[in-house]
């Protein structure tokens, strides 16, 4: 596949390099991409409202300022999420700041919430969507009230949207983990709700770590559940470091990619367990096959995301992906993939 070819040159660049090169050149190509082939009815998701022609979707990271997302749709993700977005732009965290461990199958970035704003991601999504595209917002970095920051970026952003995820839980911005106290998300949602229920009602998201004890999940569930929004994206990057192989494995930042599949598979599984099917899960972290996103369905996710191992696979991934799956479904007499769903969750 030629994309796939283009991708394994990508990487002979300077990681932030060829990432800022991919994207330009999927903006630019997008009327020229042809579509993906339909997607087998088994696949199709029906969640947040929507309905999913199938459940793999492009994590937030790759399209910082949404001027990709229609070409990110054509090439068979049942959905795409743009961002992390901020009020005002902001320039990240000095360079370098993203790092390969293909050893690993893996990268750890400290960004900092690289955008251009939220005045230049909205005229993007008017200008141009994938069908079903998410939103991803964020802080400040020098926000002296960060929860007015997520308010600010939802007004302005959901009326654009299919639904707005709240990020929280990147390790790269001081302190932003801090949201995800009870005291503190208790807080933010009730700002976020209140904020919708003066406009047409878009889905909210909330994004969380994967590096969280017993008792943080089960108040990030009791706090989710009772302020009433509708999902759950599990997880995003670790501080942690299991045994890694890779030259770049000491840098700072969160590390995504094969390393993480295991411990956000498991925080997925907890919350399914805390929550039940309340709230639509979605499974992001080290998936890499159909194998990796059928086990996130498995424990408790109707739609999965990834980004990383596109540095390594290629923009392919997606249609292998998605022809594992039809072949684990019927290898298990599953007749779609909602059957699927929380499946390993007693």
């Amino acid at each position: 596949m030629i994309l796939d070819a283009a991708a394994r040159l990508l990487r002979c660049l300077p990681a932030e390099t060829a990432h800022s090169l991919t994207v330009s050149l999927a903006a630019t190509a997008a009327p020229l991409l042809p579509r993906a082939p339909a997607d087998d009815p088994r696949l199709a998701v029906t969640a947040l409202g929507r309905r999913f022609a199938n459940p793999i979707g492009l994590a937030a990271g790759f399209d910082k300022n949404a001027v990709a997302a229609k070409a990110m749709g054509k090439l068979g993700f049942g959905f795409v999420e743009c961002g992390t977005v901020t009020p005002r732009p902001q320039a990240g965290n000095p360079r370098p700041r993203l790092f390969r461990l293909a050893e690993d199958g893996a990268v750890i970035n400290r960004m900092g919430f690289n955008n251009d704003g939220m005045a230049r991601a909205a005229d993007n999504l008017r200008r141009a969507r994938a069908p079903i595209t998410g939103i991803n917002i964020g802080a400040n970095k020098d926000s002296t009230d960060r929860i007015a920051d997520y308010v600010t970026g939802f007004r302005a952003l959901a009326p654009l949207a299919d639904y707005v995820a709240v990020n929280i839980s990147s390790p790269n911005t001081p302190g932003l983990r801090g949201l995800q106290n009870r005291e503190e998300l208790t807080r933010l949602l009730d700002s976020l709700t209140g904020a919708r229920a003066a406009m047409q009602f878009v889905p909210l998201l909330l994004k969380i770590a994967p590096d969280l004890d017993d008792a943080a999940l089960d108040d990030i569930a009791q706090v989710v559940l009772a302020a009433g929004i509708e999902g759950l994206i599990v997880s995003n990057t670790t501080i942690a470091r299991p045994a890694l192989r890779s030259a770049s494995a000491d840098e700072q930042g969160g590390l995504s990619g094969k390393p993480l599949l295991a411990s956000s598979t498991r925080i997925l599984g907890e919350m399914r367990r805390r929550v039940g099917s309340k709230l639509v899960l979605v499974g992001v972290g080290g998936i890499s096959s159909g194998a990796d996103a059928y086990a996130k369905i498995r424990a408790g996710a109707s739609l999965v995301q990834l980004y990383t191992a596109l540095v390594y696979e290629g923009p392919g991934l997606v249609a292998r992906i998605k022809c594992d799956l039809l072949a684990l479904l019927a290898r298990d007499g599953f007749a779609s993939v909602m059957d699927v769903v929380g499946a390993d969750i007693a």
